[in-house]
């Protein structure tokens, strides 16, 4: 990349998902295998999780305590259908989701019983239909939070406070990291409870924003960055002809939406820096420090940003329950599905021979996102003997 730099900072941003969440962990796989060695992670909700379990680990434990984390939470069925995709398929996930919905997910939360009633006033902590007390102890389990707070790897997890509405960071280069930070990055309502900190009441970052990168983006150094940016909705999609389809394409757009305008912003902004440089060679040297300029100029430069936007798309047997899909099977699908987007990402030309100036900041999403090249992917090519 055309900077003096010559180590970039390596950013890994991780958005909101749920069950889908496996996809950033085969993600994580791949960067490890090609000695990609993490110096920022950022989280929202199941992000979060993953983003503590990476922060809060040494580096040869993390991905056995990230495997640890999605075995735990995952069932394996009695019963499964092997085809690809198809009704059959459809079936099946949708009874898996519906297990979930009965009975939680093992080391994350369990269903509250009786169930809250509308009008029935409960405690601030049991405003929810599940009880997510088992993943405070799965954190305390997996996660080292003497080390998360080293900050060896620096930590930051988005949330929202439920009494004013505005989003909150978490970061282990500001503050002490604890288990509650995590739990409220992920407190979806009704789902899930809000979670106090320091006496504010803390609801899911995914309710403002479902990823972090704005706060990269504007927290970042003056130095030459690569972000691998993991998004579990996608913003395309096709036209729903049923209504299930409808359900799961509203979800992708509201959980994916502010992805692009977040890059296409920042991008925005870099060019107005670029353009206030440029200008400020021309003034006569009075003006040069005008506080105007000065402010646009933010008094240096914010450095060269390749974003790598890794992106799980729709699968034809997934509907609106797959972020609450837990079965074993459908976890390892999502996980080998981020291995290959990585693996082809990190090899695509564009990316090994990307070239950004300091002024720039350019999205690449080379994974492929044409239904001619979701068709090539492993998980979707039926197996022998199996119909298409």
């Amino acid at each position: 990349m055309n900077t003096p730099d010559p180590d970039p900072q390596s950013v890994l941003v991780l958005q909101g998902g749920g069950a889908l969440g496996a996809y950033q962990a085969g993600v994580y796989e791949v960067l490890e295998a090609h000695d990609i060695a993490i110096d920022w992670v950022a989280g929202i909700s199941i992000g979060a999780i993953n983003a503590a379990i990476i922060a809060g680990n040494a580096p040869g434990d993390r991905l056995p305590a990230m495997r640890r984390f999605w075995d735990m939470v995952s069932r394996e069925l009695q019963y499964r259908v092997d085809g690809p995709a198809g009704f059959a398929r459809r079936a099946m996930n949708e009874f898996a989701a519906g297990y979930t919905a009965m009975f939680g997910a093992p080391g994350f939360f369990t269903p509250r019983f009786p169930i809250p009633l509308p009008e029935w006033p409960n405690d601030l902590s049991r405003l929810s239909y599940y009880d997510t007390t088992p993943l405070r102890a799965t954190l305390l389990e997996l996660v080292d939070f003497d080390r998360l707070n080293r900050a060896d790897v620096r930590f930051s997890v988005g949330a929202v406070n439920m009494l004013d509405g505005n989003f909150a960071y978490f970061d282990n280069t500001e503050r002490t990291i604890g288990p509650e930070h995590i739990m409220a990055s992920g407190a979806l309502p009704p789902g899930f409870p809000p979670v106090e900190i320091d006496g504010e009441w803390y609801w899911d970052g995914g309710l403002v924003s479902n990823t972090p990168l704005q706060y990269i983006l504007d927290n970042r150094s003056p130095r030459e960055m690569n972000v691998y940016q993991v998004d579990l909705f996608s913003s395309r999609g096709i036209v729903p002809t049923t209504m299930a389809d409808v359900a799961q394409r509203e979800k992708d757009i509201r959980f994916s939406s502010r992805t692009r305008f977040n890059t296409d912003m920042s991008q925005e902004l870099q060019k107005m820096r670029a353009a206030a440089k440029r200008l400020r060679r021309k003034l006569p040297a009075e003006l040069r420090d005008d506080p105007d300029l000065v402010r646009l100029l933010h008094a240096r430069s914010a450095g060269a940003v390749a974003v790598m936007h890794l992106i799980n798309r729709a699968r034809g047997y997934e509907t609106n329950s797959k972020d609450y899909e837990f079965s074993r099977r459908t976890v390892n699908e999502h996980w080998a599905c981020g291995q290959h987007d990585a693996q082809r990402s990190l090899s695509h030309p564009e990316w090994i021979n990307r070239d950004v100036s300091p002024d720039e900041i350019v999205t690449f999403d080379l994974a492929g996102d044409h239904d001619g090249d979701r068709l090539q992917h492993p998980l979707d090519v039926p197996h022998d003997g199996e119909a298409a």
